[in-house]
């Protein structure tokens, strides 16, 4: 990967000191100014001084333009331009350091940018925070990770962090394999810009957390489709196959629903798979009174809490709180999946803050279940 928005950064920092041809704009309008010979010469002079690294010979010059007596407008406009694109070549302001700085990183010579521009952008008060971030991009670039994530995750850490930092702090992170910082940054994103291509990235990424069960895999399809980056037949017969799987029939005829509206599912195979889903949703819709009568006199509340997740499927949001915090009274097996369902179930019946306090009792850590429910948290405070 490679940020184009680095590269929109380098060039916006070398056009705002203004060095690229400047040399023969600056000379064409000391030409065109109507200075007189003694003004003019000078700061021609000046300017090819400058432009062959003589940088004090064309500051004297530029203060023998000054040093001529009844200087007018036009003289005076002339000779303030090339004390600019003096100082932009001298590398011992911050105007003609930064100039170098962005040279240097637009001409690939990372090797200059991340030592010699930097320490003279330090020396001169000029390494900003824009500066810092084309520092840890050149290293990416040079494939230093050891340099370029720390810089990264310290830039990004602070509530200034823009989208254009953050997008390459996940593009370092990914080519880095570093799936922590990755992470971070795509929740980052995620939160701050909720845009479905960073919940796509960020919902792949959970795929592959070690050790993620077929039902987690479940409720990260189902975020997927919340968030619109369900984008392939394949995601679409996954996520439904999946649903019937854990016995959410309904659900699972409007995934293979939408995906046929959609236009990206098609053919013998979705449709057999849409007539396998509506018949195992009837006939759950008919069962319904024996399932709920057994789950209620089931000794534990498993039953119930998967009951709840069925009702969830077919939409019915309230059935599915009434259902799981039933179930979670009884007493279950597990205990971090029906906090898990209790949450979906409050999202869903529009109890935001109670769906994200069911999230939170999930225990925090790196296993899939805290992993969805952290990622279904996320999901509630952004919609």
């Amino acid at each position: 990967m490679y940020p184009k928005t680095l590269r929109a950064m380098a060039a916006a920092l070398l056009l705002s000191v203004g060095t690229v041809g400047m040399a023969t704009v600056v000379s064409t309008t000391v030409a065109e100014a109507g200075v007189r010979p003694a003004v003019g010469n000078a700061l021609k002079q000046a300017i090819s001084l400058a432009e062959s690294g003589s940088i004090g010979a064309a500051e004297a010059k530029v203060h023998d333009a000054e040093s001529v007596g009844g200087l007018t407008g036009a003289e005076n406009e002339a000779i303030a331009r090339v004390k600019a694109y003096v100082e932009a070549k001298s590398p011992n302001s911050s105007t003609g350091a930064k100039a170098k700085f962005a040279n240097d990183y637009s001409a690939g010579r990372y090797g200059a940018v991340v030592g010699e521009d930097a320490d003279q952008l330090r020396k001169t008060g000029a390494f900003d925070y824009e500066s810092q971030v084309v520092v840890a991009q050149a290293y990416y670039l040079m494939g230093n990770c050891e340099k370029s994530i720390p810089m990264l995750r310290d830039l990004s850490s602070g509530s200034h962090a823009s989208e254009q930092v953050l997008s390459v702090m996940y593009s370092a992170a990914y080519k880095c394999g570093d799936n922590d910082a990755m992470r971070s940054a795509l929740e980052r994103l995620v939160q701050s810009y909720n845009n479905p291509k960073y919940w796509s990235d960020l919902l792949q990424a959970a795929e592959g957390t070690k050790g993620l069960k077929d039902h987690q895999l479940l409720d990260i399809y189902r975020l997927r489709l919340l968030t619109n980056s369900l984008k392939t037949a394949e995601d679409y017969e996954t996520s439904a196959e999946l649903a019937i799987e854990f016995k959410s029939s309904t659900e699972a005829q409007t995934i293979v629903q939408k995906g046929l509206d959609a236009k990206i599912l098609s053919g013998a195979r979705d449709l057999r798979l849409l007539a396998t889903a509506k018949a195992q949703a009837a006939a759950d819709v008919a069962a319904l009174p024996r399932t709920t009568a057994a789950a209620n006199t089931a000794k534990t509340g498993d039953a119930l809490v998967g009951l709840g997740e069925a009702y969830w499927g077919m939409s019915r949001y309230q059935d599915a709180v009434n259902a799981v915090q039933a179930g979670i009274k009884k007493g279950v097996a597990d205990k971090d999946d029906a906090q898990l369902r209790l949450g979906m179930a409050y999202y869903g019946a529009g109890q935001k803050a109670d769906a994200a306090a069911a999230f939170n009792a999930v225990p925090k850590g790196d296993d899939g279940i805290a992993i969805v429910a952290h990622i279904w948290t996320l999901y509630v405070h952004t919609h």
